[in-house]
């Protein structure tokens, strides 16, 4: 083993139980076994899919980056309103701010990635990824 992987995000296993509504969600940080930070990605199958639901991070004191990978989203932060195109990097370093994102276009693609001071513990339901296997690292 050499201490790294690599995949596609379209080859990470999609979470599976959601509402119809809901965008695919690829768990990056589950797939890869991370244990610093989580990472997702979610992939809207329509243009007005909540991607990210409103909620804030005071429990977890994590901070947050959002990056669109492709599309476009509209966040709202702390009443703040943001058109986000592919390309587009929103760093959330309060943990107070209330943030929430809606892909704009279908085929929007945003990596989420959250940490915070200590060893990351993810807030997910451990359901959410029976199905999905972790990588190899070589």
């Amino acid at each position: 083993m050499t201490g790294w992987a690599v995949s596609a995000v379209d080859a990470i296993p999609k979470v599976l139980g959601g509402e119809a509504h809901d965008p695919d969600w690829h768990p990056v940080q589950h797939f890869f076994g991370l244990t610093t930070f989580g990472a997702n990605v979610f992939i809207a199958i329509r243009g007005d899919e909540t991607l990210v639901a409103e909620h804030d991070e005071q429990a977890s004191g994590q901070q947050e980056l959002y990056v669109v990978l492709d599309g476009a989203a509209a966040f709202k932060l702390s009443g703040d309103h943001v058109h986000a195109v592919r390309g587009t990097a929103i760093a959330i370093t309060d943990p107070t701010v209330t943030r929430s994102a809606v892909a704009v276009a279908p085929g929007t693609a945003l990596l989420v990635v959250g940490a915070s001071d200590g060893p990351f513990s993810t807030t997910w339901n451990p359901s959410h990824f029976a199905h999905i296997p972790r990588v190899d690292s070589r």
